[in-house]
């Protein structure tokens, strides 16, 4: 067989395998950004959630004296944040179609409250011409609790004031852990470190149970809207789960969103006192392709990339600071 036939055959192996790797490089490349770009936006949600969540119209729902801890979390004014921010930076906007489609991929938000959690779930319900309709809703608000096989009973808080009740003298007691020490049977109100690890895996285990039971019921919604992905909760480090129970704060979980011929999934905490801190945007003014820094309370309208504790963190990424847009 001539060289040249050989070399034609070569190139007709070789060049469909050669095109069809390209292809899929430059698919996963977009894959990649955009799960890049849609982390950044989820994170964003919940960052700029977790700062609403402090915001409170009466002086007594704000921080107690007694404990910095202590919070009326303002979940209605998060919520509310959470979908204006997600709708905006997923592209939604002020599209009610789009925004139902995008909704459809948020199974669950939680937050814990000082004492005791909220969940933000699909509901089924039906409207006045009989037709059922699916809607996230709040669920009744779920304490802290715990009990002991000797039948006491306590809720626990964010901090270690506890509501308890004493199956021995069938007495209830409030306070903190330390100012009912000594004074009762309840073994675990009289050992501080005990104390602690069993409230912080009472809180962690009850918001994960949750969290896990929706999703599941997710899945019954999400197959009569004819999405057939199969929603599940994420595998999450225990110490991220047990971090996230220091403070009020919220948590976010999106699942199923195609990407490519792939699915992005993904969750975001946010603590309402961490974020209530110097939170910084690295952000790309999209007319220009510049890259500019800002503050989170500023209202611009530029495309979030990641977020900073401080300037000089976006400084040394690249980012520049936003004031010189208006110095030109």
């Amino acid at each position: 067989m001539k060289t040249t036939n050989l070399a034609i055959i070569f190139l007709l192996i070789v060049v469909p395998f050669y095109l069809i790797l390209d292809m899929r490089t430059s698919d996963q490349k977009l894959v990649n950004r955009l799960e890049a770009q849609y982390s950044a936006a989820l994170h964003t949600a919940v960052q700029d959630a977790a700062f609403a969540l402090n915001q409170n119209e009466y002086q007594e729902n704000e921080a107690s004296y007694q404990s910095s801890k202590y919070f009326n979390a303002n979940k209605e004014a998060a919520i509310e944040t959470f979908w204006k921010t997600m709708n905006l930076n997923f592209g939604a906007g002020e599209d009610p179609v789009a925004q139902g489609a995008l909704a459809a991929y948020v199974p669950v938000v939680a937050v814990t409250d000082y004492s005791g959690f909220h969940i933000y779930a699909f509901t089924e319900y039906t409207d006045a011409g009989g037709n059922k309709l699916y809607k996230h809703e709040w669920k009744p608000e779920k304490p802290y609790a715990y009990s002991d096989q000797a039948g006491n009973s306590i809720n626990f808080t964010l901090d270690s004031y506890v509501t308890a009740y004493e199956a021995s003298t069938g007495t209830w007691l409030k306070g903190y852990r330390k100012e009912l020490e000594g004074l009762t049977d309840i073994a675990l109100l009289n050992n501080e470190k005990q104390f602690d690890e069993m409230r912080r895996r009472t809180i962690v285990n009850a918001v994960q149970k949750d969290v896990a039971y929706f999703i599941n019921q997710h899945n019954q919604f999400a197959l009569r809207l004819g999405s057939y992905y199969n929603f599940k909760i994420p595998l999450i480090p225990n110490e991220e789960w047990t971090n996230s129970v220091d403070d009020i704060g919220i948590m976010a979980f999106i699942q199923g969103l195609p990407v490519g011929h792939q699915f992005y999934n993904n969750y975001a905490f946010g603590s309402g006192r961490i974020i209530k801190k110097n939170v910084v945007y690295g952000a790309i003014d999209e007319s220009t392709g510049l890259k500019y820094y800002y503050r989170s309370n500023y209202q611009l309208n530029m495309r979030i990339e990641e977020t900073f504790s401080s300037e000089k963190e976006a400084a040394a990424a690249g980012y520049m600071p936003v004031d010189r847009i208006y110095r030109k």
